[in-house]
């Protein structure tokens, strides 16, 4: 006979509560507990590989050992890149295309010629990838000598522009641009005169002097004419200047133009001539040193010139780069462009390379920049040609003796941003490095480029990403990033 087993009611009940109750003090029963709290991937670093430029001149654009991401532990300053942080869309970097620039390349022989421009232009390995142009409507003081696309006799006139011609350009700059378009479809080009054609100036000179205002809606139709014909040439020019450095009147060609002047000739002549045409080009204001954002905040704030304005351009021979933020606050709406700096035959490449990459480049993108430009591309020994006072000292990125090229260092400091940063790309945010000047970027591609301008002795930091790094001793001189 079986007999039955019987548990304690009590033992019952606490067996029971031990399986399935959890008790507060008061008796009540708790709520679930909170799940874990979810933490994201931390995204392996990948390889970083890294190209330098010593300031000295003994290590020039070479690229050195891969890195390679990890946890570091050390004492050393951190630079962060946050792609989650971006900025501007960079459009290119480049030169001027100067006349002069283009006769010494097109007298080179054809493979030399070729080469020297498939290494400027093009984006292979050995290949700095420039993607950004700036050319003078008529002749700049670095041509041979002065002229514009009508000259008339002294006393004439041509109101209907009856006599425009690009015949100075047809010999020697629009057959290399031709070739450079080949090397590259999509390069951009912005284009400025240095002067109005003479005879629709007050001083009748290729030197100083201002535009007539009889002749404003003339000098529009002058700018239309040159864009048309350039593009019968297969050449779009992306944008334009209304003048290069309105407030200097001592070179030669110049011509000043006010921030009022440009104002009027902008809302009332050019603007609606580009819209007449339908063109497409944009229109840039000021175009000269730092020292004045009023000039452009003048334009930008007239109502009717702002709706025919894209964006202002600056140079740095005075003042200080922050003035391009300074209007960029003022317009974010608006693009800034940095267009032209010179290296003289005076410098040294240690001083050039640190302030130019400093101010021009890290400076100006930092700034908002979406172009950064040095002037002349090439000059010869003695650094010509040039016009009759025109500048005697402009040192170019490249001095060209015939056949053989020397490369200065304006070549390297553009090289170092133009190589692995193409048109398209997005500034980012980078911050930290004690001392250390740093710009970054990601690119269409999706990699990331970072900058960096080491002004004293060597330095060791970490550059950080994802909470990954790599440990990298960055020598005086400027330094790429690229993972």
């Amino acid at each position: 006979m079986l007999r039955k087993f019987r548990f304690p009611i009590f033992l019952i009940f606490l067996l029971s509560c031990s399986l399935n109750c959890s008790k507060t003090g008061s008796g009540n029963t708790a709520p679930n507990p909170p799940p874990p709290p979810v933490i994201p991937p931390v995204r392996p670093g990948p390889d970083a590989d890294y190209w330098i430029t010593k300031s000295d001149g003994s290590v020039l654009l070479q690229k050195q050992a891969t890195l390679k991401f990890g946890d570091p532990n050390n004492g050393y300053d951190f630079i962060d890149v946050d792609s989650t942080q971006q900025y501007q869309t960079i459009d290119g970097f480049g030169y001027t295309l100067t006349g002069g620039s283009a006769t010494l390349i097109n007298h080179m022989g054809a493979n030399e010629k070729a080469s020297l421009l498939t290494e400027l232009f093009s984006n292979g390995t050995n290949d700095i990838g420039v993607s950004y142009l700036r050319l003078s409507i008529g002749a700049s003081d670095l041509d041979p000598v002065v002229f514009s696309y009508d000259d008339v006799p002294a006393g004439g006139t041509d109101i209907n522009l009856a006599n425009f011609s690009l015949a100075h350009d047809q010999v020697d700059l629009i057959p290399v641009l031709k070739s450079i378009l080949q090397i590259n479809p999509s390069i951009k080009i912005i284009a400025t005169p240095w002067s109005a054609p003479v005879w629709m100036k007050d001083n009748g000179s290729s030197v100083a002097g201002s535009l007539l205002p009889q002749y404003y809606d003339v000098y529009a139709k002058y700018f239309v004419k040159y864009i048309q014909q350039m593009l019968v040439n297969g050449i779009a020019i992306e944008a334009i200047t209304p003048q290069n450095e309105p407030l200097n009147p001592g070179n030669n060609p110049s011509m000043v133009l006010t921030s009022a002047q440009e104002t009027n000739f902008i809302k009332n002549n050019l603007g609606p001539a580009f819209q007449a045409a339908g063109l497409t080009t944009k229109i840039v204001a000021y175009d000269h040193n730092c020292d004045h954002p009023d000039y452009p905040l003048n334009i930008l704030n007239d109502p009717a010139a702002n709706t025919f304005v894209f964006g202002s351009a600056f140079h740095l021979y005075a003042g200080d780069i922050s003035a391009l933020s300074t209007v960029h606050n003022a317009h974010p709406d608006k693009a800034v462009f940095f267009t032209e700096q010179f290296t003289s035959s005076t410098g040294s490449f240690d001083g050039d390379l640190k302030w130019h990459l400093k101010n021009v480049v890290i400076g100006s993108i930092r700034n908002w920049s979406r172009v950064v430009m040095e002037w002349n591309l090439a000059n010869d020994p003695s650094y010509g040609p040039h016009t009759p006072g025109g500048c005697t000292e402009c040192k170019g990125a490249l001095t060209i003796n015939g056949n053989a090229v020397s490369r200065n260092v304006a070549y390297y400091n553009i090289a170092q941003a133009s190589k692995f940063v193409p048109a398209g790309s997005v500034r980012i945010s980078s911050t930290g490095g004690g001392t250390l000047k740093h710009v970054a970027f990601k690119t269409p591609g999706g990699k990331k480029v970072l900058l960096v301008l080491n002004e004293g002795t060597s330095a060791p930091v970490n550059i950080r990403f994802y909470n990954k790094s790599i440990i990298t001793s960055i020598p005086m001189g400027v330094s790429t990033y690229v993972w």
